[in-house]
């Protein structure tokens, strides 16, 4: 804006008259007026690039501004992304473990009955040491009943021999030898080498006595001793087949 005015000011003073142009020649202005023209160019050159560069600047601070703001949202959702990953793991290793429980309740197990170990369902095991709970507590008929369910659905278990003999006492304490008799000659079919095999010798005996078989009572004690004559049952057996004497 200066050398605007100071340009205009030397264009009037040379279109004056002839005691301004005095000052100057023709070709001394002339000059004047190209320098100041160039200058005055070269200052509005400046000018606009400086202008443009400060609208160039305003834009990438716009730009930065906008890709703070983008790098801000990308990570808050990454955040979120994370947390539901998170989540989602957790989730399905709930899911595995519930299934994983759930699962063995259904797998086999290995149990120790009566000096037998064998595999058996987790059903099986349950129904089983129900039945042997209803004989502890003294109720015979119910106990009956119980093992010879068992004993339908689970013919062919490792608790078979077992169910035999609590079913053939359970009888015997109801004073059903004959069908005690069966249950413990089935033991000793199925398991001869059972832990309770022996008793199961003398509790057979037990109920020929209370048929009034005494010969075979006699019999059956002396097959009880010959058979397994290290027994705590044996020692029994003897003692009565003396007094049967």
């Amino acid at each position: 804006m200066h050398f605007s005015r100071l340009l205009a000011a030397l264009l009037m003073a040379w279109l004056a008259g002839p005691a301004q142009a005095a000052l100057f020649s023709d070709d001394e202005a002339r000059r004047a007026i190209l320098d100041l023209r160039q200058r005055l160019e070269r200052v509005q050159e400046q000018t606009q690039s400086r202008e443009d560069a400060g609208r160039s600047l305003l834009t990438l601070q716009n730009q930065i501004e906008a890709l703070r703001a983008e790098l801000a949202r990308l990570r808050g959702e990454n955040e979120e992304l994370a947390r539901s990953v998170a989540d989602l793991q957790r989730t399905q290793k709930d899911l595995l473990q519930g299934l994983d429980e759930r699962l063995r309740k259904f797998e086999p197990v290995k149990v120790t009955v009566d000096g037998r170990e064998f595999m058996a369902e987790p059903a099986e095991k349950r129904e089983f040491e129900a039945a042997l709970g209803i004989f502890r507590k003294g109720e015979f008929a119910a106990a009956q009943g119980a093992f010879v369910e068992f004993l339908g659905r689970h013919a062919q278990s490792g608790y078979a021999a077992s169910a035999h003999f609590w079913l053939g006492n359970a009888r015997y304490a109801t004073r059903d030898y004959k069908e005690a008799v069966q249950n413990f000659r089935t033991l000793l079919a199925q398991a001869p080498d059972h832990l309770r095999a022996p008793e199961a010798v003398l509790s057979i005996a037990n109920c020929q006595i209370e048929l009034k078989d005494l010969r075979g009572a006699r019999k059956t004690l002396e097959e009880l001793i010959k058979a397994y004559p290290q027994s705590e049952a044996a020692a029994a057996a003897k003692e009565r087949l003396a007094r049967l004497k």
